[in-house]
């Protein structure tokens, strides 16, 4: 298999934003034959979600949208704040929005905001 490790993971990346698991699988697998890393793809509450956010994005999207900083998500969610950083990051990335501010918008707009968080997908959460 020819290219680098990040053009097979956004290879990757595309297939499974499109939905297209069997030809995600078949990579998968001929990665794995190959002897690389090949990950086992989004959760389907991850694929469920209309922004592809994981369940502890939502987490983090939810606390943004209460205004709360990356410490006071940390200290909520039994996490670093180093964590809770590299979360609001990848949140901020797939909502393609540049702040915090824009994230709570975006996520009122897809119906995923505070309190609905848990909407997007199947899965529920009891809150902390």
């Amino acid at each position: 298999m020819s290219g680098d490790a990040r053009t097979v993971a956004e290879g990757l990346r595309i297939l499974d934003t499109m939905d297209a698991a069997g030809a995600a699988a078949r990579m998968r697998a001929t990665l794995r034959a190959a002897g690389m890393p090949a990950g086992r793809g989004p959760r389907a509450t991850t694929r469920a979600n209309p922004a592809g956010l994981t369940e502890r994005q939502l987490d983090v999207l939810e606390l943004i949208t209460e205004g709360l900083t990356n410490a006071q998500i940390a200290e909520r969610l039994v996490l670093s704040v180093r964590t809770v950083d590299h979360h609001v990051a990848a949140v901020l990335e797939k909502l393609g929005v540049p702040s915090r501010h824009e994230a709570a918008g975006a996520a009122r707009r897809l119906g995923i905001g505070a309190g609905d968080a848990r909407a997007a997908g199947p899965a529920s959460v009891t809150r902390r």
